[in-house]
């Protein structure tokens, strides 16, 4: 095994973390910009093999980083089942909403979701051709309780209070919606895998906003269902699960859902994570997205912290969260080359 990331994942402690970015195929870079332009949308590009392979190669041609992610987006799996998905110019995306059984019943089947969803499979095919032999190639989808919370409110929300409520009001309804992304996403996430993904990551972006009992059912117990089952068809691939904002619910996260890797989020310090989650397995993570806006010293040296404070095991080099469009690409040039130089 040559592939430093999937080395890390495999539990081995290298001399230099494996590094690469969450949303690192995107707005910050201008080929991306001009690609996209050439899409015309933002779907049109995430369904378009030939251009969403392009943007996914486009920061390993400039930074070299030790793995590529498909360029798709979470939503794509409720438009799959038949919801109504458009993104909003400088607002997001907004969905049909789930509000009751009868939304709930327009929804399609699980078996229903490839046919939307092919194109995707395309550009992991497309990609797994195309990489480096050193870069490993992620797929990824989101979570259930984070998908849901869309699905819900139709858009995201600061609070995914839509969700809790119909948690509380309808729980047949809402875990109707939980279970049925839950197998959806295994679908999706199978078909990546045969199409060419070495690792896959869920991302549970919303996990913070579930607490107590909420936490374990509805964030800990679809992932653990989903990475057994993928474990069950595909030995051996790794999988990386991003509860973000778990707080003190990232401890025991690896053993409670078999998860190869944890990513954490900045809120939490690299020296805690060193301390409470890594001793059970691979970590990735946590610079502050804000860094690759201001660079300078304050960036190099939190750099070096992070580096060395989870050094004594198994680590990738990632963000808390995603790369922001005001992030500066010199900034990217210079966190890899303080990362690589030590």
């Amino acid at each position: 095994m040559t592939k430093p990331l999937l080395r890390s994942l495999a539990g081995e402690t290298l001399p230099v973390p494996p590094v690469w970015m969450m949303r690192q195929a995107g707005r910050y870079l201008p080929e991306y910009k001009a690609t996209r332009a050439e899409a015309g949308d933002f779907l049109s590009l995430c369904y378009n093999p030939d251009l969403a392979t392009e943007v996914t190669l486009q920061p390993l041609r400039r930074f070299g980083f030790d793995a590529a992610i498909l360029f798709a987006d979470i939503l794509l799996v409720p438009q799959a089942l038949g919801a109504d998905l458009w993104f909003v110019t400088g607002e997001g995306p907004r969905l049909s909403t789930v509000t009751g059984p009868a939304d709930f019943a327009r929804l399609k089947g699980v078996d229903d979701i490839h046919d939307t969803l092919a194109p995707v499979y395309q550009t992991v095919r497309n990609l797994s051709g195309a990489l480096p032999p050193e870069v490993a190639l992620i797929g990824f989808a989101g979570a259930p309780w984070t998908v849901a919370t869309y699905m819900i409110a139709g858009q995201g929300t600061p609070d995914q209070g839509p969700a809790h409520a119909l948690k509380r009001d309808d729980p047949a309804t809402f875990d109707a919606l939980i279970d049925l992304l839950t197998k959806a996403t295994i679908e999706y996430l199978s078909a990546q895998i045969e199409a060419g993904a070495e690792v896959v990551k869920l991302f549970d972006s919303w996990a913070g906003s579930l607490s107590g009992e909420d936490f374990a059912r509805y964030a800990v117990a679809p992932t653990k269902t989903i990475i057994a089952e993928l474990k069950t068809r595909h030995p051996g691939i790794p999988v990386i699960a991003f509860p973000r904002q778990a707080g003190d619910n990232y401890i025991g996260f690896h053993a409670a859902t078999g998860a190869d890797c944890v990513a954490v989020d900045d809120s939490v310090s690299a020296e805690w994570v060193a301390r409470n989650v890594q001793p059970d397995g691979c970590v990735q993570g946590n610079l502050a997205s804000h860094h690759m806006v201001r660079g300078g010293e304050a960036m190099v040296s939190e750099v070096r912290r992070i580096r060395d404070a989870l050094s004594g095991g198994p680590h990738i080099f990632n963000l808390g969260h995603g790369i922001t469009p005001d992030a500066d690409p010199d900034n990217v040039a210079l966190m890899i080359e303080t990362l690589r130089g030590a």
